[in-house]
């Protein structure tokens, strides 16, 4: 299944509290058990103004219907094309 980076512009997002972030999570989480299993959350990572989230779906298409329905900001999708790491370099 393709993988998509998420950006999200939310303002002060680094100074959200854990109760703040496990409802934003909870909320994410609902919307997904509704959509079924073509789409999935694997992790994200929060930044001063910016929450990244990478998620497995289908398409583009998927994505935004889980930010409508959830109320999140994806300001930006990004298909990942290829993955990289220190191992690349051997």
């Amino acid at each position: 299944m393709p993988k998509f980076v998420i950006e999200r512009e939310i303002p002060g997002a680094g100074k959200l509290s854990d109760v703040e972030l496990q409802e934003i999570s909870r909320k994410s989480v609902a919307v997904l058990k509704e959509m079924g299993p073509e789409i999935q959350w694997l992790q994200s990572y929060v930044t001063g103004d910016k929450v990244y989230c990478v998620y497995l779906a289908p398409d583009e298409a998927t994505i935004r219907e889980h930010a409508k329905r959830g109320g999140f900001p994806a300001n930006r999708i990004s298909a990942v094309r290829r993955l990289i790491d220190p191992s690349t370099a051997e």
